[in-house]
Parts: structure tokens; sequence; C-alpha cells
């Protein structure tokens, strides 16, 4: 027995085999497939960059004119540095530009002839693997210099305007109000682009897209802002969708901090391709392991669409399976927010101790992972003033159970979209409860109700993972065990873009971003 909820340390155990399990013959898939978004990212850390007049990426009309003349199988590493040198290119990105035009054709050079090629593509891809090593270096300079937030759980706040340029001034005003992590959500459908939008953007919907500038334009101006309040703030964007390993490179180009990056969310949410998003995952997590970012996974998406308390034990079996996965990729428990949420309906009785069960069981299952605390959205009706109040319930519960990230809920969700008032009454709710509470997770002891509601979760998961275990991930994602959301892995967006990898498959990035890796920084986020 362990901890404050005397979790049995042999189930534990048992329910960390059962995920690695079931998580292995994903891996296996992952690392025996690639797609045309981990192509695409490794050309853009080797240095394409740039659109054609139409906004499409050149690095899109790279691979696509390398798949077309010897299938995506064989990578497009070989293909395009064999071109590059034999034919005296000035750089990748005026050949993805005659390649776009027709005047280039791509070949698979034979093992005798590849040497030269795959020289130049190391060093390439190496050059961006260093670059993210300094931006990674930057940051932990930065926080030696400015400081972590003083207290726990960070604040997070989401900003969206569609226009990046009223997102910055936004994003300011919130880290100086007490904001210690700015999310720069999406604009809605990204994550179905196939593609990654090119510069600054001043018309989204629902959120702004996601490009290399907005992220730059981003961090900078939390940089000023970091040092004008004198701690680090932290900057989110999505790791999501069809392009998930692209953007994931772009964020590690750009010092982001966090960045959403789940193993099932575009599968059961987007519906995108199973194989596509385990693929495409796999290798975003190793940029950004590499990188020193935190991932955010979206367990907390399982309770918009099931129950929160009969639904619990698949959060936890999703969270055990996110960490098998992470691990795998390379990255560390510091980096690991992993996703659950205050959803319980609140006129169940006893809600408040069900929640605080299943916080504190994802708190002691990951007692060294920055936890992401996700607000109440799916029972919050209009009636701003219980909105307010459940929101202080939610903070008082990621108090009472150490939680290391907390989003901000605001009293306004489904109403509208949040006017900076609402923000400012909401930080309000988060630092009066902050203040009030202090340390008293020191002095909560859980009784037998939450003992109790805890150990059964724990059971229902191990007892799902016997049954994933047997049967594959693939199939229970298929069956709708997760967010009751029925997804084949013959079906769903993004499959074209998947191929198996050919014997002589070469793209010596990942043995790249596993070499060397620099001295690792852990925040104090647990």
């Amino acid at each position: 027995m362990s901890g404050k909820l005397r979790l049995d340390a042999r189930t534990v155990a048992r329910a960390r085999r059962l995920a690695a399990a079931a998580g292995a013959p994903v891996v296996d898939l992952a690392r025996t497939h690639t797609t045309v978004a981990v192509e695409r990212a490794t050309l853009r850390l080797a240095g394409v960059t740039g659109a054609d007049p139409d906004g499409i990426p050149w690095v899109n009309r790279l691979v696509d004119a390398v798949a077309a003349d010897t299938g995506l199988g064989h990578g497009v590493v070989l293909p395009v540095f064999d071109a590059l040198t034999r034919d005296g290119h000035a750089d990748l990105t005026l050949l993805a530009q005659k390649a776009a035009a027709g005047s280039v054709r791509f070949v698979v050079p034979p093992e005798g002839k590849q040497a030269r090629a795959r020289r130049s593509a190391a060093a390439a891809i190496g050059r961006g693997v260093a670059r993210i090593d300094r931006r990674r270096r930057e940051r932990d300079r930065l926080v030696a210099r400015l400081g972590d937030p003083p207290r726990r759980p960070w604040i997070y706040l989401i900003v969206a305007t569609g226009d990046i340029y009223e997102d910055i001034p936004q994003a300011q005003a919130a880290a100086r109000a007490g904001a210690d992590v700015i999310a720069v959500i999406r604009s809605t459908g990204q994550s179905l682009l196939d593609y990654v939008p090119e510069g600054a953007t001043r018309e989204g919907f629902a959120g702004t897209y996601a490009t290399q500038e907005n992220f730059r334009l981003m961090r900078a101006a939390l940089d000023v802002t970091s040092r004008e309040v004198g701690r680090y703030v932290r900057l989110t964007n999505y790791a999501s969708g069809l392009c998930m390993p692209e953007i994931a490179a772009l964020a590690g180009l750009e010092r982001l901090d966090m960045m959403l990056n789940d193993s099932m969310y575009g599968i059961l949410f987007r519906d995108i391709n199973p194989i596509r998003t385990f693929v495409d995952q796999r290798f975003s997590r190793q940029i950004h392991a590499r990188a020193g970012i935190v991932i955010n996974t979206g367990e907390d998406n399982y309770l918009t669409t099931a129950d929160a308390v009969d639904a619990a034990h698949t959060v936890t079996v999703s969270q055990l399976l996110n960490e098998y996965f992470a691990h795998e990729a390379g990255l560390a428990d510091w980096q690991l927010g992993l996703g659950h949420a205050f959803e319980i309906d609140p006129d169940r009785p006893e809600s408040f101790r069900l929640e605080l069960a299943h916080a504190l069981l994802a708190r002691e299952l990951f007692p060294g992972a920055p936890l992401k605390w996700m607000p109440p959205t799916r029972h919050m009706t209009g009636d701003v003033f219980r909105g307010n109040l459940l929101d202080g319930f939610f903070n008082l519960a990621g108090m009472l159970t150490g939680q290391g990230i907390l989003l901000v809920g605001m009293m306004t969700e489904a109403v509208v979209t949040p006017w900076l008032s609402d923000r400012d009454i909401a930080l309000q709710n988060v630092h009066y409860v902050q203040r009030a509470a202090g340390n008293l997770h020191e002095d909560f002891t859980p009784g037998p109700f939450i003992r109790d509601r805890a150990a059964a979760v724990l059971r229902e998961a191990v007892e799902l993972l016997e049954r994933i275990s047997r049967e594959g991930l693939l199939a229970a994602i298929a069956d709708g065990t997760f967010g009751i959301m029925k997804r084949p892995p013959d079906r769903g967006k993004g499959g074209e873009g998947v191929a198996k990898r050919e014997p002589d498959y070469w793209n010596p990035t990942e043995n790249l971003l596993r070499t060397a890796p620099p001295a690792e920084r852990k925040p104090a986020t647990g």
C-alpha cells in the first residue's frame, strides 16, 4: 500500500505491464510505417521553408513529387538528397520549387551510390536538431534567470481571437494578470488540413492558425512580458491532427514550451486514420523529447461524450497508455502533462468527493508528471453564477490533490467566447483559492469513500487493459471503448498518406534525435 489512497502497489504495477503489452504492437506498427507528415517534418528540419503562390508549402510539393516518382515507402530523404547532390541545386527549397514545376525526377539511388546523399542529409537534418537544442538551452537560461512561477499549480489560460496581432496583447495582459502558461487555440478545422499554413495570420475561426511565424511572434512577445513580470511565461499550441510531426518540429525550432499531443485524440474526435495518428504521434513525441517540451494529453475530452463516473476507468487506461507511448518515444516523467477533468454531473450526490477520488488517483499513479487539470464544460448551463461556483470547486480540487497545471475555467463557458473581463473574474477565482488554500493538500487525508472509489476505478482500468491486451488496442478503438467513438483502423482521414516502410527505408532523424541530447532541466510542476 502506498500514498494517501493506499493503492495496492502490485495492482499499479500490473496496470503498467498491461498498458505496455497493449501499446507494444502499436509501437511496432509505427516503427514499420511512415507518413507524408513524418517525411515533411524531416525536410523541415533539413531546412525547407516557404510556400507557393497558392499558400501550399514547398515541403508538401517536394514530398508529393518524390512520392509520385518513387513511392513513399523508401522515405523521401535519399531521393531528395541524391537529387540535391547529383544535380547541384543551391538548396532544398529551390529543389522543391523545381520539383513542383516538374523539372526534377527522383530516384532511390542504388546502395553503392548513397554515401554522398546520406552524408549531406545527416548534416542538414543535424543542423535542424542542433537549432532545437539551442532553443532548449535558451529556455533553460531564461528560466534560470527569471524563475518559474512561485506556486503550484501553474495557471494555464487560453487566448483565441483568430488574429495573431490581437492574440499578442491579450496574452501579455493575461500574463500580467497572473497566467503562467498561454495557450493559443488553433483555428477550427486546422487539424484536418494536410499542410501547415505559412506566415502571420489574421483570419481564423474560433482560434488562430498554428504557423511557424505565429509561433515566433508570440514567443518573442511573451519573452518581453516574462522579463516584465519576473517569471518565465510558457507558450502552448497544438501538435495534433494531420500535421502533428511538422507542428512539433516548428514548435521545437521556435521554443514553444508545451504542446497538446494526445495519442488518440485525433482518432476519436477528428476521425483521423488510427495508423496515421500513431505513426505521427511517435515521431512528434521524439521531437518533443529532444526539445524539452511538456506534452498535454486529451483524456478530458472523453468525459465530454461519456459519463465521467461510468467512464472514469477509461481515462486511467488512456493515461497509462499515453505514459507508455511517451516513455517509449523518449519523454521523461516531467514532460507528461497527462490530462483529466472536473466533469461529473454536479447534481449527482457526492459529486465533489468523486472528483477528489479521480483527481487524487491520477496524482498518485503519476507522481512525477505535471498533470493537467481541466475545468467543467459539459455541465455548464449558461448560469454564470453557478458556473463561477463550479469553477471555484474545480480550483479547490486542484489544490487539494496537488495538480501541476490548471486550465482556468470560464463562467461563460457554453455562452460566448470569453471576454477579457470574464478572464479577469476567472483569474480572481483561481488566485483566491490558491491564496486561501495554500498548502492545504498537505493536510488533506481522504477517508474510506474516496479511497474505495479510487481503488474501484483502478480495478476497472486493469480489467479493461486485460481485454485490450488480448484483443488489441486498434480493436478497442474500433469498438468505441474510448469516448464512445468507434474508429476502425482502415477508415478515417489521412489514411492515404501512410506507407509501409520498404526494406531500404532510410531516415536518420530518429537516431539524431536520440543521440546525445542536452542535459535535461526538470521544471518542478509535479
